[in-house]
């Protein structure tokens, strides 16, 4: 799905971007040629670009025009994104991301081929934290030269800040959640919330409303659509890390469960599971080295329990929610058309 050539501009936007921070930071030292190397691969190698897409035609459907700099500050999403994703691999113990080489594995790697000093692990966790730290840092840098009125960043820079502190606090609950083994459903809520659907959908929509100066009637809409849907958007992405083919989601079969993530779809199963089950998944649940019989048998635990057809229903429910705001707001007609059409790519994706 295309409008604009959004994504092709996005990914031209991130080049530009990311070519000048290898420039500056290899003027530093040539060692640092792995982090922009890495970054470039990280970035440009993948991902749906939904964020950026959400914030465009959020602007768009405010009434706002087309621009080169406003491509460019919604691009700056996608360095959030990436910080995200880098952090969590490492904190999960994730050895792939996209089919390739998590960043942390990426350079222990390095350290291993280089024969340095030291643990080659601890330098590759260390070479992650640091690298996802700047992609943070880098996100407001590309948000604020992105060209874009400085006046419309002013109003909506609020927005980015919470967008970005809320990511991390979503991080934070959801290792506490595994750490505690809460597995309430009002729980496996709140952290779907935080660590995914605020950033994911309702922030890049009130950001894009925010730089086209939208009335709060608006973005109130946006908002009623965007959470629904973001928290559908990551009951689906809960739903592929326990089932998705690894082929197409670029990650192992069942690593959600070895990294015992404690979302909806295992919220639900401890709900309804029969007591022996229940034990099998709590003794399972968080192990690394679950077999590929385990993950199996936790699949079929959580299926015959009806926890996968309740989250199914639960993802058409929130998506229903969310449609309906959308078609309650006042938006441009066009915007609205694509974001009834991200909607459906956001729901009913395979991966």
């Amino acid at each position: 799905m295309e409008y604009a050539g959004l994504r092709d501009r996005v990914d031209k936007a991130l080049t530009v971007f990311l070519a000048d921070q290898r420039a500056r930071m290899t003027e530093i030292d040539p060692a640092l040629a792995d982090v922009a190397d890495a970054l470039e691969a990280f970035v440009l190698g993948g991902g749906k670009r939904l964020r950026p897409a959400f914030a465009y035609w959020g602007f768009r459907g405010a009434g706002g025009l087309d621009s080169d700099p406003l491509v460019a500050a919604v691009a700056s999403l996608e360095l959030v994104q990436a910080s995200a994703l880098i952090h969590d691999d490492l904190m999960d113990r994730s050895d792939t991301r996209r089919g390739e080489p998590a960043v942390h594995r990426r350079f222990a790697v390095r350290h291993e081929a280089a024969g340095w000093r030291g643990g080659a692990e601890q330098f590759g966790d260390a070479a992650a934290v640091v690298l996802g730290d700047l992609a943070l840092v880098w996100s407001d840098e590309m948000l604020h030269g992105s060209g874009v009125d400085l006046a419309d960043l002013a109003r909506a820079r609020p927005t980015f800040d919470a967008m970005r502190s809320e990511v991390s606090i979503g991080q934070y609950l959801d290792v506490h959640t595994q750490a505690t083994g809460d597995t309430s459903l009002e729980r496996a809520g709140l952290v779907a919330r935080f660590k995914a659907a605020k950033y994911t959908v309702e922030r890049p929509l009130l950001l894009g409303a925010a730089l086209a100066g939208a009335p709060a009637a608006l973005s109130a809409g946006y908002s009623a659509y965007g959470m629904p849907l973001g928290e559908a958007f990551q009951m689906r992405d809960d739903v592929l890390g326990v089932y998705g083919d690894p082929a197409v989601t670029g990650k192992p079969a069942g690593d959600d469960l070895r990294e015992g993530k404690r979302t909806y779809l295992v919220a639900a199963a401890f709900q309804t599971a029969p007591a022996a089950d229940r034990a099998v998944l709590d003794a399972a649940l968080g192990d690394p080295e679950l077999d590929d019989a385990g993950v199996e048998r936790l699949r079929a635990i959580i299926r015959d329990s009806g926890a996968l057809a309740r989250t199914e229903e639960r993802i058409v429910t929130l998506t229903t929610e969310s449609l309906a705001a959308l078609a309650a707001a006042d938006v441009e007609d066009e915007a609205r058309g694509v974001l009834l059409e991200l909607a459906e790519a956001a729901t009913r994706r395979k991966v």
